[in-house]
């Protein structure tokens, strides 16, 4: 009887429908695109597969597509958890603002940014025109990238460690004074691992916005080939240039680098959760 009640209650449908559906949905919008991209890629055979591999200029912005991307990342995760801190643990004036202001990457199209950024930190810019006799070159700069990045992917850090920290109860802290520790202590031993899944979870998505964002890039790179020429500019270019096999190749190149570090951020919050006795998010 107690099986039978369990099936009239159940609102979801059963594992192998939901699965059904999962599947076919998974295939429609993930495995089927990136399979194309695969398939149209082999066309362009093994030697123009090393011709890209090998390619200076591609080598380099792929270089700086990774490195501003896994910069700009690492400083969200820094100032994000302090932003989501002072949102969570404080009351100041102006809160409900700054919390709204958090979203705006979201709500604003990314050239728009690109173009504001730009309007700030080129050289006769509002803050360009002071920084510049200072030697301090932000727009059209490896810089610049990284502070565009940065603009687009600090709302994933601050939502994902935002709920965290609301979950997280001061009782903690007070006990951990208690016996003793330090300011120092609570926040290594205490509330740090609890964070940290939720951290890498954040860092995770701004560094895959980051590498292939464009919008807010290509106006404050400067597009310089071999300085500041990103990785999805030169997808472009192959595409305007009718060389679908290169700009898929070149499209797979970022897929595969981009998937292995995921992976990897995958694995180390998966370790972290265990040792904190909390689930992956």
């Amino acid at each position: 009887m107690a099986n039978v009640r369990a099936k009239q209650t159940r609102v979801l449908p059963g594992f192998g429908l939901s699965l059904g559906f999962t599947l076919l949905y998974l295939s429609l919008v993930v495995l089927v695109p990136l399979s194309a991209v695969f398939i149209r890629s082999m066309g362009i055979g093994w030697d123009g597969l090393i011709d890209i591999l090998t390619s200076e200029r591609i080598l380099k912005a792929l270089q700086l597509s990774f490195s501003t991307a896994l910069i700009a990342a690492l400083v969200n995760v820094v100032f994000g958890l302090l932003l989501a801190w002072a949102l969570v643990r404080y009351s100041f004036p102006g809160k409900r603002i700054v919390d709204a202001l958090v979203d705006l990457p979201f709500a604003l199209p990314t050239a728009v940014a690109g173009i504001a950024l730009t309007t700030l930190y080129s050289k006769n810019g509002w803050l360009g025109q002071y920084l510049e006799p200072l030697g301090l070159h932000i727009a059209y700069t490896s810089i610049g990238i990284t502070l565009a990045l940065t603009f687009i992917g600090l709302p994933f850090v601050v939502r994902t460690v935002q709920p965290v920290l609301a979950d997280l109860e001061t009782e903690l802290e007070e006990a951990a004074a208690a016996l003793g520790a330090s300011r120092l202590q609570t926040i290594t031993k205490v509330i740090f691992p609890i964070l940290f899944p939720a951290l890498l979870t954040g860092f995770a998505l701004a560094f895959a916005r980051g590498v292939g964002e464009y919008g807010s890039v290509i106006f404050i790179a400067g597009n310089q080939p071999y300085k500041t020429e990103i990785a999805p500019l030169l997808i472009i270019s192959r595409l305007e240039e009718y060389d679908y096999a290169g700009a898929t190749t070149i499209a797979v190149v970022m897929l595969i680098i981009s998937f292995a570090l995921l992976l990897l951020i995958n694995f180390l919050q998966a370790w972290a959760s265990r040792r904190t006795g909390r689930v992956a998010s």
